[in-house]
Order: C-alpha cells, then sequence, then structure tokens
C-alpha cells in the first residue's frame, strides 16, 4: 500500500473514531510529534497550502485550543516523575490508567529537572512561533485552570464551540493530579539550589 492511501485509511479511520456518533472531532496534540503530524498532512495535501489548511482539509472547521502549564518547573519534575515510575495517569479513585514502566521509586535529578524545563519552554515558544506564522489565535487554556475546575474548562470550550455549555455539568473527570509531597519537595529544592548557585 502506497503511503498516500495509508494515510488516508489512517485519517479516515481516526475521524470515524474521534468523532464516535458525534459531529466533533478531538485530537490531542502535543509539540513533540506535531512535526510529523504536519509532514504526513503534506503528503495527503501537497502544494503551496499552509499547515492550517491542511488540517482543515482533513478535520473540518478547527477551534485550536493552547493548553500549557505556566509553572514549567512544576510541569518538568511531573514529567521526570513518570518517566522514572512509569506511571502516567490515575482515576479519581486511584485506579492506574496508564503506566509504562514497573513502577520503581522517583529519584531527584536536578539535571534532569532542568533538562525538562528548558525542553517544556522550547515547546511553548515553538507553539507560539507557529500560531504566528499561521495568523492562528487559539483559545489558550492554562492546566492549573483545568486541574482546578475542569468543568469550567469545559464550558469555556463548549462555549468556543458553539455548543450548549449545560453539556459540561454531566461530565465527569476521568483523571486525577499526580502531583504530591515528592513533587512539592522536588520543586523547593531545585529552587533552593538555583538559588545558591
Amino acid at each position: 500500500m502506497a503511503e498516500r492511501e495509508l494515510l488516508e485509511t489512517i485519517f479516515e479511520a481516526a475521524n470515524r473514531k474521534g468523532r464516535g456518533d458525534t459531529a466533533t472531532f478531538g485530537l490531542r496534540q502535543q509539540r513533540h510529534g506535531f512535526d510529523f503530524l504536519c509532514e504526513k498532512l503534506a503528503i495527503l495535501h501537497p502544494g503551496n497550502l499552509s499547515d492550517c489548511e491542511r488540517i482543515q482539509r482533513i478535520f473540518g472547521t478547527t477551534l485550536f485550543i493552547h493548553l500549557t502549564r505556566t509553572d514549567k518547573l512544576a510541569q518538568a519534575v511531573s514529567y521526570l516523575k513518570a518517566e522514572q515510575t512509569g506511571l502516567w495517569h490515575l482515576a479519581p479513585d486511584g485506579t492506574e490508567l496508564e503506566r509504562t514502566a514497573p513502577n520503581r521509586a522517583p529519584v531527584y535529578d536536578r539535571d534532569a529537572i532542568r533538562a525538562h524545563v528548558e525542553t517544556m519552554t522550547a515547546y511553548d515558544r515553538a507553539w507560539e512561533t507557529w500560531f504566528e506564522r499561521e495568523a492562528i489565535a487559539p483559545l489558550r487554556l492554562s492546566y492549573d485552570d483545568l486541574s482546578d475546575d475542569p468543568r469550567a474548562t469545559l464550558r469555556t470550550i463548549l462555549l468556543h464551540l458553539g455548543l450548549d455549555p449545560a453539556a459540561a455539568d454531566r461530565v465527569a473527570p476521568g483523571v486525577r493530579k499526580l502531583a504530591d509531597e515528592t513533587s512539592r519537595e522536588w520543586g523547593a529544592r531545585f529552587r533552593a539550589e538555583n538559588t545558591l548557585a
């Protein structure tokens, strides 16, 4: 099967699965994989088109949402802990939803935290550059607002989509925060070490 034909099949399946029995499709795209997505979209829709135009040809009218975490240190600590422990997502009742490795205790690593802060900061800069190049004014949401009040954040999204915001009241969040005392200790330790350095 040729790559273009394979990509058509993949995106058709993604559209069907992502919409379910609704008219709305949602895609969460992290920065580290975004350039790959754009490369594949260019194979499906070659020519003098922008990334935004290609995205809309595949998925239809699109609301771009930029979800970011202002506290890059907290984001870096969370990422490092997930890498080390293999635990990425928990259900509200504490049940593991996503584990990629056998459980092991996390170990503080200042250099790894610093590297993750730099990476997360670079990702945000890359998004901003892309939004500017594509002339996109995304709906901007913060991780803290989302984790503090997911229903309010969902209501905001529904309003921007022209859908009934009251639908958010019937949704139960499917995950809970993983941040704990270790996360707070690592953040405080990193700040102290970098203040002294």
